[in-house]
């Protein structure tokens, strides 16, 4: 995985680890420090073909820095599953791969139900700030176009759009400085919690509680800030039931089972009216 300095990875090794125990296969979890370190994942691949591993199940933190890395694995003879973050679908074709089964959700719908959640009752001005993911991420791409395409029908226009690389700390410093050079903006999709809570947490101590903001994962912090009214709405993917298919998959695979190129996870919205109903976070995530 990506790393596990963000509790939606620990819901995903949860699903991972309960598949492992369910279907009898010993499992090793490797991830990198941070969700930008793009070439000790890479590392991180290379030895796990190097240990003669049988199945890898990735979560790849860059859409086409991976890719040379899960074509070394395939030749090696090791199947591999694509979970959470799409690998390029053009760039593995030219990589000679065609054939990786991906386990994800729908991330531009999710957005954009986050998005017309966030501006159901928007009154008139209002203005929209997107902190986005990591470029390129496939993933985070999906996510700002379902918040441009929630917003733009809402009519509310986005004055900024720039990326917190999914971090808590550097959404705090992006969204300052963004609303201090745009005070006129009342509405912020951030494309996860860890980047909705930093900009709340700068919100909060800059006295800015006119702001309305959404995110996306569903984590438990996110929960409680949606119960106190601090966020509006998030996303639950199912972090943990991506990871338990994808463990699945992978042992279908070497049992010389087929299984469906695209898995689509269905998303849930959480906010103030779902927060009882929806289902918690596997293992009190």
């Amino acid at each position: 995985m990506k790393t596990l300095t963000n509790p939606f990875f620990l819901k995903m090794e949860q699903g991972a680890r309960r598949a492992a125990d369910d279907l009898g296969a010993e499992l090793v979890v490797r991830t990198g420090a941070q969700e930008t370190s793009i070439e000790q994942q890479v590392a991180i691949v290379d030895e796990l073909v190097a240990d003669n591993v049988s199945a890898i199940v990735i979560a790849p933190g860059d859409s086409v820095r991976l890719i040379p890395a899960v074509k070394r694995a395939r030749e090696a003879g090791i199947p591999v599953v694509n979970i959470d973050n799409r690998l390029d679908p053009d760039f593995l074709a030219r990589a000679g791969i065609t054939d990786v089964p991906f386990i994800s959700v729908d991330n531009e719908a999710g957005a954009y139900l986050a998005t017309r959640r966030l501006v159901a009752d928007a009154a008139s001005p209002a203005a929209a700030f997107v902190l986005e993911g990591i470029r390129g991420a496939d993933n985070a791409e999906a996510r700002r176009r379902g918040a441009v395409r929630g917003f733009e029908e809402a009519g509310v226009p986005i004055v900024a759009s720039e990326s917190a690389n999914w971090k808590i700390d550097e959404a705090y410093d992006v969204t300052k400085r963004v609303l201090i050079a745009h005070p006129e903006i009342t509405h912020l999709f951030a494309a996860n919690d860890m980047m909705a809570l930093g900009a709340s947490r700068y919100l909060r101590d800059a006295g800015r509680f006119d702001v309305r903001v959404a995110g996306f994962d569903a984590l438990e912090e996110a929960r409680q800030a949606i119960a106190t009214g601090e966020l509006q709405a998030s996303i639950d993917q199912q972090a943990d039931v991506q990871g338990y298919t994808g463990v699945d998959y992978a042992l279908r695979l070497l049992r010389g089972e087929s299984v469906p190129t695209e898995t689509i996870i269905d998303v849930l919205v959480v906010d103030t009216e779902t927060l009882n109903t929806a289902p918690p976070p596997a293992g009190g995530q």
